[in-house]
């Protein structure tokens, strides 16, 4: 077992390495549930088999000694060497190989179900939600607001509630949905939604928002317009260039549902197919979102973030929003 498990390690540490080399994209969610099931088999060996041998072993050797004891007493030797204690402690001593396995599992097990069913951890990669989510920031994501989901497949099996517009929701790319995206919310299924010249529609009604003081943004290095804008209930904030820029229909991708869809210089119309989502950032113009690559389907879906739970050059960024 102590060479099986080496093994197991050392695969391990190769798949990390090659995660961390970019040689394979890592998928965390199906490490921890292989590492939640090994340790359990672990588990439930050692308390079905390798603990209950080692109790036996010690139960033997205290039965020997007594024997021992009793057969020197009937030869009138009453002072008998030797502790049992030191042996007893070696007997019942876990080996390396179940320490590191079996005695992980009820970590391992926590950190699954509280990461698979209500909260994960992400780190904000990029700028394009920019002024509510800056580079560094670290998030939670509430796993269960949107129902239920199996870990791995994301299959939902318990249904709670819908995205609403201004929601900021953690996703799977549908271009790779190895990886994980962060958007807001802009329409649901069966809204039309309109970005021409930097206006914003929502079913024809222009979505309220009003000028702030220009703020310099270090990723692009210029001033950036801000605005305060007001989707569904939730208002938040967007920055964009000073000057509106044309829109290049030329860098929109394929994607399930683009005939939904009609693009000009100006910017794009569409009509947000039943089950899908269409998100944007709000860094609008330096935001790869719906615009270029589509809707986001229900099953896509991963949680809505709702709190910044550490930025190491920024501490006062801690704390909800919306």
């Amino acid at each position: 077992m102590s060479q099986l498990t080496a093994a197991l390690f050392a695969l391990l540490a190769a798949y990390l390495a090659g995660w961390y080399l970019d040689a394979w994209h890592g998928n965390f969610a199906l490490l921890l549930f292989v590492l939640t099931a090994v340790t359990f088999v672990y588990w439930l060996a050692e308390r079905l088999r390798f603990k209950p041998a080692r109790e036996a072993a010690v139960q033997q050797l205290e039965s020997q000694d007594s024997a021992r004891r009793a057969e020197l007493a009937r030869l009138g030797i009453d002072k008998v060497d030797g502790n049992l204690d030191e042996a007893r402690a070696k007997l019942l001593a876990q080996p390396w190989w179940l320490d590191w396995t079996a005695g992980l599992f009820p970590v391992i097990l926590v950190v699954f179900v509280l990461r698979s069913f209500l909260f994960e951890p992400f780190k904000i990669p990029s700028g394009s939600m920019i002024p509510t989510l800056v580079v560094g920031d670290l998030i939670l994501v509430n796993k269960f607001h949107y129902g239920v989901r199996l870990p791995v497949i994301n299959k939902k099996i318990i249904a709670n509630h819908e995205p609403q517009r201004g929601d900021v929701m953690v996703f799977r790319y549908p271009v790779d949905t190895r990886i994980d995206f962060i958007k807001r919310v802009v329409g649901v299924p069966g809204d039309e939604v309109s970005y021409l010249n930097a206006e914003l529609r929502i079913n024809g009604q222009l979505v309220p928002s009003a000028a702030q003081p220009d703020a310099y943004d270090d990723e692009s290095m210029r001033y950036m317009a801000r605005f305060s804008e007001k989707l569904g209930d939730v208002e938040h904030r967007i920055q964009r260039f000073k000057q509106v820029l044309p829109f290049n229909p030329m860098q929109v991708r394929d994607f399930p549902g683009k005939d939904q869809c009609r693009y000009s210089a100006e910017g794009f119309v569409c009509k947000v197919p039943p089950g899908h989502y269409f998100m944007m950032g709000d860094n609008r113009d330096n935001s790869e979102d719906s615009r270029y690559w589509g809707f986001v389907p229900d099953e896509n879906i991963v949680g809505r973030a709702f709190f910044v739970w550490m930025n190491f050059s920024s501490l006062g960024r801690i704390g909800a929003f919306r």
